[in-house]
């Protein structure tokens, strides 16, 4: 049946055959073949597209719909809707009202915001019925009936939508972990591969100018460079210097011991450069060593200044990649209770390792109160709250800013605090940033549901409170949650906010 060829007695017939217009009276059913707009669809016409505001309530009579979104770059389907018996889309169970699958766009409308979608006609001859968004209005006021039909639908969508932004949360938390990590650990991971390599062909070297510098060298002479070796063992960490100055003394004893016949000078020069040592107090060390076993001297701790670098790299390497690994598995909490005593800070000092790759070129501030208690919660789901905070301020910044994390003891409450000195949120957005789908991003860069969440996570689940304060410059949010027995934390009277802690927490 075409729209174009739909008299209203077809178009009133079939709205009746809908669930959403089974109940209406006659009179309800004539005003709304009256205001109608039928209108068909080509395969793969877009109805609407996500970003777009949203302009009216949409029922499917004949064909199929399917609504799509992009998220990073990747299109995902939401969900399909169908007028066929037997089709995918109108066997979906799962707790999905039977009437979910004949309209859409409603949500949108209510919400006074953008569709959160793209919806695209699947297979020839679609055909929809448009209501403009006075009319959809008007229909909820004069169809009480609808009303009863749309609302379970529209709680359905909200929390479908919401566990698919927590599922996609979960992967893309898990991806940034993953990310994270491999950036973190190829460092040391390298270092590890580069002195293993290295190692062995150093050995070697060890053992052959051992073995030249013995046969060269008298008594008192190896008694010197014994020496010399023991104070080397007791020098502390180089304090850094000048990198000008270390160049400098590099090339000076580099040139040095080319002239007193080394083989190897410049491995020499930028061994004892490295320990923020010069030529003098080196010339100052070998006295006591004559001309003839001079070069077999300097060729022996050339090939032990570089043994002793390749263990120090090794031994810094161990250690980095046990705290990158302990930082992750306590990021995950893996092989824990979900609910649990933790710090909150060293949730925050876990996040700071996981999204170290996208805060470089951020000077980082810590301003942690000595001796915070710790709380009773679900330290992963909070971990999720801090990347997103985290995350956006990043993004806000753009590179290049300072973030200043602030934990402390307030009454009852322990209060965090994100702030940022990037570009800022709208005034005009900020009364809505914790609403559900409300992003600032541009389409197809944010879902509109990673503040949302984080909103739920702290109010929800912990009892607290999340506000935001921003203007261009500074940006502050800020969670507030009950110590162990404390009733639920809201922000303090005289603090003013630009945000309502009980509904709304903040994107960017």
């Amino acid at each position: 049946m075409k729209a174009a060829d739909m008299d209203a007695a077809e178009l009133r017939s079939a709205l009746l055959g809908l669930e959403i217009f089974a109940g209406l009276t006659a009179d309800q059913l004539d005003w709304l073949v009256s205001v109608s707009e039928p209108r068909v669809l080509a395969d793969g016409e877009v109805l609407f597209r996500d970003g777009e505001e949203a302009t009216g309530f949409h029922v499917l009579l004949e064909g199929g719909l399917v609504v799509t979104k992009v998220v990073d770059g990747r299109e995902e389907v939401l969900t399909r809707h169908s007028t066929e018996e037997g089709s995918a889309a109108a066997e979906e169970h799962d707790g999905k009202p039977s009437a979910a699958h004949r309209f859409t766009g409603e949500l949108p409308l209510l919400t006074d915001g953008a569709y959160v979608a793209t919806a695209a006609a699947s297979g020839p001859a679609t055909t929809v019925v448009a209501y403009p968004k006075p009319v959809f209005f008007e229909m909820l006021t004069r169809c009480h009936g609808v009303a009863a039909v749309l609302i379970p639908v529209l709680a359905w969508r909200i929390k479908s939508s919401e566990v698919q932004a927590r599922k996609r949360a979960t992967v893309e938390a898990l991806g940034t972990l993953a990310a994270g990590l491999a950036h973190e650990l190829n460092n040391p991971a390298a270092a590890v591969a580069r002195a293993a390599q290295e190692l062995a062909p150093a050995l070697e070297g060890l053992t052959r100018t051992a073995q030249a510098w013995g046969a060269a060298a008298t008594g008192a002479e190896r008694s010197v460079f014994d020496r010399l070796a023991e104070e080397l063992d007791k020098l502390p960490p180089p304090v850094t210097t000048d990198p000008l100055a270390q160049a400098d003394a590099e090339e000076e004893i580099t040139d040095w011991a080319e002239e007193a016949g080394t083989e190897r000078p410049g491995l020499l020069g930028s061994g004892i450069s490295d320990l923020g040592l010069e030529l003098g107090w080196l010339l100052e060390r070998l006295e006591g060593i004559g001309e003839p076993a001079l070069p077999s001297a300097l060729d022996h701790l050339a090939a032990l200044l570089e043994i002793r670098s390749l263990a120090a790299e090794l031994r810094a390497a161990g250690p980095r990649i046990s705290q990158l690994v302990a930082a992750t598995r306590d990021y995950a909490n893996l092989d824990r209770a979900p609910e649990q005593r933790f710090a909150v800070a060293d949730g925050i000092e876990n996040t700071l390792v996981v999204l170290r790759s996208k805060l470089a070129g951020i000077t980082i501030v810590r301003e942690y109160e000595p001796g915070l208690p710790e709380l009773t919660g679900y330290p992963s789901e909070l971990n999720q709250v801090w990347t997103n905070l985290v995350d956006n301020a990043a993004e806000a910044m753009e590179g290049a800013g300072t973030l200043t994390l602030r934990v402390r003891a307030e009454g009852v409450c322990l209060v965090v605090e994100i702030a940022d000195t990037g570009r800022g949120i709208p005034e005009d957005s900020l009364p809505r940033i914790f609403e559900p789908f409300y992003t600032t991003k541009d389409v197809g860069k944010g879902t509109g549901l990673g503040l949302h969440l984080s909103y739920r996570i702290v109010t929800q689940r912990h009892n607290g409170s999340i506000t935001a304060r921003s203007r261009p410059g500074e940006t502050r949010m800020v969670v507030r949650l009950p110590l162990t027995g404390a009733a639920a934390c809201a922000e303090t009277p005289d603090e003013p906010t630009s945000t309502r802690s009980t509904t709304r927490p903040t994107t960017r």
